[in-house]
């Protein structure tokens, strides 16, 4: 018996200076001071917050009723780009919700027509999904850009020039 205890007492020994070594040298490469979340990313969250709450409370300003009362802004913008998306399932969850705070479900018709008037997002462009959702939200009425001048008018055709007559 008395070597199985000693094996035992050498293993607990074993195991806390394995420890030990192991959290000394964690400590030596994390320098000793705790982890600091990126300055950077904090600043871009906060202001990405902001920019939200200044878009409910321009929709709150702009609409009358309903469709400009907080919950229903955000979750009618959420329905919308839902649907652009094509998650159906998720979208009608979303409605549920919609329609139990009285929200105005016309204004989601209206939201997503203007939506599909737009047409299709270019990658290239700078404008987003969620853009395009709030500026149809704030006003359903809203017609498509239209396209520039320049691509929207063929240039004339010219004759080609003909060889001279001999």
């Amino acid at each position: 018996m008395p070597l199985f205890i000693k094996t035992r007492a050498l293993l607990a020994v074993l195991s806390t200076a394995a420890f030990v070594v192991t959290s000394a040298t964690a400590f030596a490469q994390s320098g000793g001071k705790p982890a600091e979340p990126p300055k950077a990313a904090a600043d871009s969250a906060q202001k990405d917050n902001q920019k939200k709450i200044d878009e409910i409370a321009e929709a709150s300003r702009t609409l009358t009723g309903a469709a400009g009362h907080p919950e229903c802004v955000w979750l009618g913008r959420r329905v919308v780009a839902l649907l652009w998306r094509d998650d159906l399932d998720t979208a009608f969850r979303h409605l549920d919700l919609y329609d139990r705070f009285g929200c105005p479900g016309a204004h989601i018709q209206a939201t997503f027509r203007c939506l599909i008037r737009q047409g299709n997002i270019d990658p290239k462009a700078q404008e987003t999904l969620n853009g395009r959702v709030h500026s149809c939200w704030l006003n359903p009425a809203l017609e498509p850009e239209a396209a520039p001048a320049a691509a929207a008018a063929p240039a004339p055709a010219t004759p080609a020039p003909q060889p001279p007559a001999r």
